[in-house]
């Protein structure tokens, strides 16, 4: 004892002194960080206000100016704005303005630059950034940011520090009062086992059970380290391909990743002699191909295309993209029969509605179950001999698996398993009424990760659970312990790449507008509404149209100057349902038409066919106002690419409030689609909103685009993924090294 003394004293004024020399270093670099971000940020603001800053002082309106730089520093860092013109004189300032900043100062003069100034309310980051319209420079913009901030982090850092020594310190002072009951023999013998890899201490010679809390300690060690353990500030990242592939690269170690979804991305099928490569309308195709185009590996999906068998190799393989391959399809073929009962019978029967509120019945039979089950087992099969190691990556998509976690897990118990499920969640009473309830639910705790669009259908698929499974649920870390296997139910809400692939081709604005108009027998000047959706009851399409017929009524100056486009591609067309639907569509069409049309001129243009993502895109950029009135969906894919496709930052945006997207794109104009004298509203608002408006909601919505998409989506479960796979590693070797110590006391 009285030598662990002579070592705990001297260790504990050791780390002391490293602590205490830690704290200059730890603020230095976090001004140093801080000092970047805010020099990135100054430039992201001046980029924004650039242009309307520059058209209010080109109109010599000090008063709107002046309004425009007050708004601008609601921001709580934001200390202050002004602005010198091309004399020297500060022309506009807030009143927050510090006195000692004039624009013949010298830090004042070095545009790009960002210097910190010290004031009587603290440290100053003043930056300086050039003004400019159409090319000419006008003057610069002073951002001044308040860095007091700074100072509370500063000290939160320097509580940690010393929390992280005075852990060490209790840490190795534990262990060296354990070492130092041992003999000095079974002490070089443990160091000589430990570096042949034989254990962690010499089992064979210990004879008691004091070791035991040892690993207990570790193991709640390690739980500290991984709550604290900084992976990536993903705040910090470029998302983008790249990043993507860092991730797999440094975070995942390189490892296998495979995504399993029914739809294929590509579908050969055959046109007389010609085999033509199609791109199916999709929100989830949309989502996953860009992710797969930067992190390779297989997509495991069922081949429907009619040359699908055509051009694959002998083990169903195809590389893809046709221009440029980068990864591999595995096609899954399904009988007649198998389709009809698992695809149109079980999950676009039953699960489908059952999962939207719709108002439309599910239906369940027990032969669309038998075949449901029959194909999870199949495609459960199919990943087990594509996976060339013991514990990739997999990525299951959507309701048509509801049951392939649990298989693969039965195969692959190391795997790491991400099932995202596209579409809402019901609440417990809806689920209810599931004949095979239980078993989804068992077959989705299979996972290592179950993904949600929204946090509101996490919360209810746990309280589905906690309804129905005997399960351990801790919903403040928000996991599920289900047959001795640990699920964790997060909300990864979806979106789409950055600059979207499709944008490269176009045209400009003025000649989309011009095709558009002249393709559907319209004039210039014809106001033009565009609605992009797949043939479903869910997405609202007869609710657009009667508030395109209320538009009509309400405002028949509107008659004849504007028309609504309506894509609709065809889907699920064997089912009853959708039949009944398309008929319902194609009738109120005819009915608007025929009571506003005239010769020359229909309200609604109806085109029921498949349209490619740059004939879309096409659309996008062509339309006036873009209507998403789904009337349940789980984020909705149409909304973010419609934003995404004007870069000329106009156009109106009318969301559903029933979307996800909803609770991101608040610059929309958001509607309830059942209400159709609101929806019929916000149409007449958006054709008639000033450009202005247009662009401050477009910018605003681009940004958050630009910066949540769909890489960032991909690159977070992956994160996630990752994190878990390093927790699983460290706490299996500890539990390798309990048993070990559990033997070496029994010897």
């Amino acid at each position: 004892m009285k030598f662990s003394l002579r070592f705990i004293l001297p260790l504990i004024i050791v780390l002391g002194s490293i602590a205490y020399g830690l704290v200059p270093l730890v603020d230095m670099l976090t001004l140093k960080w801080f000092v970047r971000d805010l020099e990135m940020r100054s430039r992201l603001i001046t980029n924004t206000m650039n242009e309307p800053l520059a058209q209010l002082i080109l109109t010599k309106s000090t008063s709107k100016v002046t309004n425009f730089l007050n708004r601008a520093i609601q921001d709580e860092r934001l200390f202050a704005l002004g602005f010198c013109d091309e004399q020297n004189t500060l022309r506009f300032k807030t009143p927050t303005f510090p006195i000692a900043l004039q624009c013949d100062n010298q830090e004042l003069k070095n545009e790009g630059r960002g210097d910190l100034v010290s004031e009587s309310k603290g440290l100053l980051h003043v930056a300086v950034h050039p003004v400019e319209s159409e090319g000419q420079h006008i003057g610069r913009l002073v951002i001044v940011h308040d860095m007091s901030f700074i100072e509370r982090r500063s000290g939160d850092t320097k509580k940690y520090v010393f929390y992280l020594f005075a852990g060490l310190a209790a840490v190795i002072s534990l262990l060296t009062v354990v070492i130092a009951q041992l003999s000095f023999r079974g002490l070089v013998s443990g160091i000589r086992a430990l570096v042949k890899g034989e254990g962690l201490l010499p089992l064979s010679q210990i004879k008691s059970r004091e070791l035991l809390p040892l690993a207990k300690d570790l193991r709640a060690l390690v739980r500290d380290l991984e709550q604290d353990r900084r992976v990536k500030d993903e705040a910090q990242l470029t998302w983008n391909p790249q990043t993507l592939k860092n991730i797999l690269h440094e975070d995942l170690a390189g490892d296998e990743v495979l995504i399993v979804s029914n739809r294929e991305p590509y579908i050969h099928v055959r046109r007389g002699d010609q085999i033509e490569v199609q791109v199916p309308a999709s929100g989830l195709v949309t989502a996953l191909e860009p992710i797969m185009r930067a992190c390779s590996g297989t997509w495991i999906a069922h081949g429907s295309g009619s040359a699908d068998r055509d051009v694959v190799d002998k083990k169903d393989h195809i590389r893809v993209p046709p221009e440029q391959p980068v990864y591999q399809i595995r096609r899954v073929w399904l009988s007649k029969e198998q389709e009809a009962g698992y695809y149109y019978g079980f999950a676009n029967e039953g699960l489908w509605p059952l999962c939207h509120i719709a108002h439309t019945r599910p239906t369940f039979r027990s032969s669309d179950w038998k075949q449901y089950v029959e194909v999870n087992e199949k495609f459960a099969k199919a990943v087990i001999e594509e996976a060339k190691t013991d514990d990739p990556v997999i990525l299951v998509q959507d309701y048509h698996f509801a049951l392939l976690p649990k298989l693969i897990r039965e195969k692959l118990p190391n795997a790491t398993i991400i099932t995202f499920w596209h579409i809402p969640w019901p609440n417990p009473e809806a689920f209810a009424i599931c004949p095979w309830r239980e078993e989804i639910l068992a077959g989705l705790l299979g996972s290592s990760i179950i993904g949600f669009h929204t946090r509101f259908h996490c919360n209810n698929f746990i309280d589905t659970v906690d309804r129905f499974l005997e399960a351990r649920i801790n919903r403040e870390t928000s996991t599920i312990s289900h047959g001795g296997k640990l699920a964790a139910v997060r909300s990864y809400p979806i979106s789409i790449e950055w600059p979207p692939v499709w944008l490269k081709k176009q045209k400009s604005i003025a000649d989309c507008r011009k095709d558009i108009r002249t393709i559907n027998n319209a004039d210039q000047e014809r106001l033009l509404g565009i609605g992009i959706d797949r043939l479903d009851y869910t997405k609202g399409i007869i609710e657009r149209f009667m508030a395109v017929e209320r538009l009509l009524e309400l405002h028949p100056e509107l008659i004849g100057k504007f028309t609504f486009i309506q894509i609709a591609a065809p889907s699920r067309s064997s089912i009853e349902q959708y039949q009944h639907f398309e008929a319902q569509v194609r009738s109120l069409a005819t009915q608007i038409n025929q009571r506003f049309g005239s010769e020359g001129y229909q309200p609604i243009c109806l085109k029921i066919e498949h349209h490619t993502p740059e004939q879309v895109f096409k659309y996008y950029r062509a339309a006036d106002v873009c209507m998403v009135t789904s009337l349940h969906d789980g984020m909705n894919l149409v909304a973010k690419e419609f934003v995404a496709a004007r870069d000329d930052e106009r156009g109106v945006l009318i969301l559903s409030q029933f979307t996800g997207a909803s609770r991101e794109l608040l610059e929309a104009l958001v509607v309830n689609p059942y209400n159709i004298d609101q929806c019929a509203s916000a149409l007449q608002v958006a054709l008639a909103m000033p450009v202005n408006e247009q662009k401050d909601r477009m910018r605003s919505m681009r940004g958050l685009i630009q910066e949540f998409n769909v890489y960032r989506w991909a690159g977070r479960m992956l994160m996630d993924a990752a994190r878990m796979r390093q927790r699983q590693r460290l706490l299996g070797r500890i539990r390798l090294s309990e048993s070990s110590l559990q033997e070496g006391t029994e010897l």
